[in-house]
């Protein structure tokens, strides 16, 4: 499906409880885009279908990036209520230093870095298909290329 639909249901609905759909979504979608970054079959019709494939896979990248954007910036507003918390109700004047320190111990501020860093593989993920598929082109290009010039089967040795 091309579209932003997981971007927003997630970030301009804000509503996270998508997220983990999100996230099986999008590792369903890597498992497909592997099988897509072989070259296989004739390469006239590789040729041809690679610009969608990257296209789509390219728009997915773009998703996730959204999505993983809007994690963090949820995260930074998270942490800027509890390091208001810790400034304003202790008694003694921490350092921001220590009050950071506090704050990655909290329960939700884990939660929200965990799900921060498991979007952040599927993106790395992602780009990693892109340019995979980069790499295909080049590939194919110079095939093509090398059958053009009469070169058919080349075997290194």
């Amino acid at each position: 499906m091309i579209g932003n639909h997981w971007f927003k249901a997630i970030a301009i609905a804000d509503d996270v409880s998508y997220l983990d759909a999100a996230t099986d979504h999008f590792e369903k979608e890597l498992l497909e885009a592997g099988a897509e970054c072989e070259i296989k079959g004739s390469l006239e019709q590789a040729a041809a279908r690679l610009p969608g494939i990257f296209q789509y896979r390219y728009h997915q990248l773009q998703e996730v990036e959204a999505i993983l954007e809007y994690l963090n910036i949820e995260l930074k507003k998270l942490r800027s209520i509890h390091f208001r918390k810790y400034k304003e109700t202790y008694n003694t004047d921490l350092a921001s230093t220590v009050i950071e320190k506090y704050i990655d111990g909290e329960d939700d501020i884990v939660a929200w870095t965990k799900a921060v860093n498991a979007f952040a593989l599927i993106r790395n993920q992602f780009a990693g298909i892109t340019k995979s598929l980069d790499i295909k082109n080049f590939q194919i290009g110079h095939a093509t290329k090398l059958r053009v010039m009469g070169i058919e089967d080349a075997f290194l040795d």
